[in-house]
């Protein structure tokens, strides 16, 4: 029996799948009374039942408007349209909703749904790459916030206006008025909702200037909040939070559990935007060096229709192919991906920053000194405004790139140098090893092999440290022969002893090589070493390793819910595209033609032959993702004590749906393994 006091109780105490529980079933055609939709809404939301809660608000809104409350019928469309605008990326479906809210409350004397109408204008105009727009907005929902007491109107928008002041040049009073919000937002005077999506606009907004010291702090404060207050979303988008912190700091085993953990919280709630933890759990395995999670990572995330860009580019000059590495990242560079990401300036010279890193890089590798000289300008010219953060160390890095390109042997030092300062500053490793692997190259060039080396040698050791296993190993072969060379060089490898043993007695493996020995405890990954060791060559699928079955049950793609939501959704974008052609707003009908794309590959990927649902593979690449992490664990373990048979096993071990261990003919090393009972 339904109990409408109880479920609200259930709701005030956060108890999302009691409320529901406690509310009358929302079948088709049911006849719920307004309060009962508008908690079902609220508990399925809490519950992360994302589609599930959007259809009970739009039931509401059309049993609102049944009974001539326009008012009540106006904030809830404007409801939906801030939820829609949170959670799905779908700008031209959020303006349907805005339209709708705008014809029913529009003439009325300024209400509550006037505030949150000028909160969903703020970032839909922002999000859509309209600064001026968004600036009208802000103030108003300023203005309405403060006449009206309406506070999360009021510090959204002051959290959007000191978002455009930022990208105006204006740092230090933007920032400031951040800081003011921050301490708002401790107060506990906002509601939780707003809390959390204006404490992650705050860290977006410190990321966007490469500020990771402040992005690091308010994290920390999200991080303190969250726990006992956020619902819906906010845990998951705190954890892409923590995964891109750990992704600049180290080390990135912790980033890329925060990421993938991100993924699966924020896959009930987030539709085209799940695109932002994918790329960013791509990013964290490129630089871990596995190179498959990577692509599969990225995949997904251009399957969402959010584009992989400028690291899909890295990851194919990653895997030796400069051509399509270079004409990726040109085509990024010449037409930045146009996404509502607010996580990435979507407008402004900022959001260039990470295309032209990656061109200046790519660029270098291929020999496109037009292209290299290119992204070294435009990067230089941003780090002049900014100033400050990672910007300026981006500029002197890539500056040092085209240095050596042209044997400038005393710019590369200094540029080079100066990068390895910014980084450190920074707190940023896996990049200071970088410019350390450039200022090593820089003193070969200058005639100081033996600075070279200290250098190779300093970056060796950030490398392993952050845990980038495959530049670790790259990079140690830069100074394992009596003289250090350049990278690329060709040289001859330093051979490896012909026999090495893996012997597990008890609880403890020791694996001896060249009279050395590594002792280490009893490690799942280890385990799965010894299996691929004993038979080299042989691939090995994930779940052999793990012990699993082959058999792989699924679950829909999109429910049935979620299926009638995303043609509703369907029909709001042709809507949108209709009134951009009338409007002849081309750029306005671009975006809108983006959200149809999107909504009709998630139909099509729901369905496969014959209209019959398509199912997640899940079992697969949790196996893969456990016994990859195993794995890398284990090569870590080994590197701390013998760093050079570290190095040969990150270089011949392969990781992904199947594993194995691809002996180096130049070491020529066999391997006896014994496991003792």
């Amino acid at each position: 029996m339904a109990d409408l006091a109880g479920a609200r109780a259930a709701l005030d105490r956060g108890d999302w799948a009691g409320a529901l529980t406690l509310l009358p079933v929302a079948a088709p055609g049911a006849a719920l009374v307004a309060e009962e939709w508008e908690a079902r809404a609220r508990a399925a939301y809490g519950a992360g039942e994302f589609e599930h809660a959007m259809s009970a608000w739009e039931a509401l809104h059309a049993l609102q408007r049944q009974q001539g409350d326009d008012d009540a019928a106006g904030f809830t469309a404007a409801t939906v349209a801030l939820h829609l605008l949170v959670d799905s990326g779908l700008m031209a479906a959020v303006r349907g909703w805005v339209s709708r809210a705008e014809a029913l409350v529009g003439a009325r004397p300024d209400g509550p749904a006037h505030a949150l109408l000028a909160m969903v204008r703020t970032y839909e105009r922002f999000l859509s790459g309209d600064p001026e727009g968004a600036r009208i907005h802000a103030a108003q929902a300023v203005d309405l916030g403060s006449r009206l007491g309406v506070l999360p109107a009021l510090v959204l928008g002051q959290v959007a206006t000191a978002r455009l002041m930022l990208h105006d040049g204006d740092l230090e009073a933007g920032l400031a008025q951040l800081d003011e919000v921050a301490l708002r937002l401790t107060s506990g005077e906002v509601d939780p909702f707003t809390t959390g999506m204006m404490y992650c606009e705050l860290v977006c907004a410190a990321q966007n200037l490469g500020l990771h010291d402040r992005a690091r702090d308010w994290t920390q404060m999200m991080e303190q909040w969250r726990h006992g207050r956020a619902f819906g979303g906010i845990h998951g988008r705190c954890r892409v939070h923590r995964a891109e912190l750990l992704r600049i700091s180290g080390p990135v085993s912790m980033a890329e559990d925060e990421a993938l953990a991100a993924c699966a919280e924020l896959r009930p709630w987030m539709r085209r935007e799940l695109g932002w933890p994918l790329v960013e759990l791509g990013i964290i395995r490129l630089r871990r060096g596995d190179l498959e999670g990577a692509e599969e990572a990225f995949l997904e995330a251009h399957d969402h229709a959010w584009s992989p860009q400028p690291w899909l580019a890295l990851l194919r000059l990653e895997q030796g192919d400069l051509a399509t590495a270079g004409a990726m990242v040109d085509e990024a560079v010449a037409n930045p991906p146009d996404l509502p990401w607010k996580e990435r300036p979507p407008f402004g010279d900022l959001r260039m920053v990470p295309l032209l890193e990656a061109q200046a890089e790519i660029a270098a590798a291929s020999g496109d000194l037009p292209g290299l000289q290119s992204a070294v300008a435009g990067l230089a010219q941003v780090a002049v405004r900014v100033g400050s953060g990672t910007v300026p160390a981006a500029a002197a890095t890539a500056a040092a790139r085209l240095a050596l390109v042209l044997g400038d042997a005393a710019g590369a030092v200094r540029h080079a140098s100066a990068g390895v300062v910014a980084w450190s500053e920074a707190g940023a490793p896996h990049e200071r090893a970088v410019a350390r692997v450039l200022l090593g190259q820089a003193h070969e060039l200058a005639g100081q092999p033996h600075l070279a080396r200290l250098e190779w040698q300093a970056a060796h050791r950030d490398f392993v440290a952050f845990g980038a296993e495959r530049r670790a190993a790259h990079v140690a072969g830069m100074f394992t022969d009596d003289q250090p060379r350049r990278e690329g060089a060709a040289g001859p490898a330093r051979e490896l002893p012909a026999r090495a043993t893996m012997r597990r007695t008890g609880r403890v493996w020791r694996v001896t090589h060249g009279g050395r020995e590594v002792v280490l405890a009893d490690l799942v990954g280890l385990g799965h070493l010894a299996r691929m060791l004993a038979e080299p060559g042989r691939e090995f699928h994930v779940l052999d390793l793990c012990g699993a079955q082959h058999s792989d049950q699924g679950l829909p793609v999109l429910d049935d819910e979620a299926r009638d939501a995303y043609r509703r959704r369907l029909a709001e974008v042709e809507d949108d595209i209709a009134e951009a052609e009338d409007d002849l707003d081309d750029v306005r009908r671009a975006h809108a033609e983006q959200d149809r794309d999107y909504l009709v590959a998630e139909l099509g990927r729901a369905l496969g032959l014959g209209g019959r649902d398509r199912t997640t593979h899940g079992t697969s690449e949790r196996a893969r993702t456990s016994v990859t992490r195993s794995l890398r664990y284990a090569l870590a373990r080994i590197s701390e004590q013998d760093a050079e048979l570290g190095a040969h096993l990150g270089r011949c071990v392969r990781t992904g749906l199947y594993c194995s261990y691809q002996a180096d003919p130049m070491a020529r090393l066999v391997w006896e393994v014994e496991t003792a009972p």
